[in-house]
């Protein structure tokens, strides 16, 4: 199922929808699924009414710029809870230390903490700001698939490209982006067995501390 395949209003699905911003994502994301539909939901959220109405969970997945010097190029951020615009509540994510391990599971580099949406790419004084405040990666998406979400489950999970030490404007972020999208295109069947569990009620507290959490 592609991105033409599901939107407001459509049927009822079963399992979780795995929205990305970019067909790139989508590609990359995609490669490693079998049966769960990707939504291309466009640069920060535009065409977030594609999404289906009825599902069980929405996972954002893509790139991601890191705000601390812990997550490198190639990590993987597990979002434990999706911070919006200033003033407003974050949105916590359902099972993320389940999904973490398995993506684990898969050898990946993983970490779970909290994910800032903002409108713009983060560098910077204003990337030093919002470590300050707990955010361990930025990106333009997130927050607003999670309004979407309703009272539905929500994950996030980005993929490093850019961070402190590594900014997003240079000519290495030409094979960073190569690398960050093969490792993208691995974290598919890990979605998968995670939405399985979600579908069939996996407990959180329930399921060990396999991903590291500095």
């Amino acid at each position: 199922m592609t991105s033409d395949d599901t939107g407001a209003g459509g049927p009822a699905l079963v399992g979780p929808v795995v929205c990305a911003a970019l067909r790139m994502e989508a590609r990359a994301v995609r490669r490693g699924l079998a049966r769960t539909p990707v939504v291309v939901v466009g640069y920060r959220a535009r065409r977030a009414d594609r999404l289906p109405d009825s599902c069980a969970a929405l996972v954002t997945v893509g790139f991601g710029g890191a705000l601390d010097e812990r997550l490198r190029p190639g990590d993987v951020l597990v979002a434990d809870e999706i911070r919006g615009a200033p003033g407003t509540e974050p949105v916590p994510c359902s099972a993320p230390r389940l999904l973490a391990e398995e993506l684990i599971r898969d050898g990946l580099s993983v970490q779970v903490g909290p994910i800032v949406t903002t409108g713009h790419v983060v560098r910077g004084a204003e990337r030093a700001f919002w470590a300050a405040q707990g955010a361990r990666a930025a990106d333009m998406e997130s927050a607003a698939v999670a309004t979407r979400a309703r009272s539905r489950p929500v994950a996030a999970v980005r993929v490093v490209v850019d961070g402190p030490g590594h900014p997003l404007w240079h000519p290495g972020v030409v094979a960073r982006g190569l690398a960050a999208r093969r490792v993208l295109a691995r974290t598919g069947p890990a979605l998968e067995r995670w939405g399985v569990l979600l579908v069939r009620g996996a407990d959180e507290p329930n399921e060990g501390s396999g991903a590291r959490t500095p």
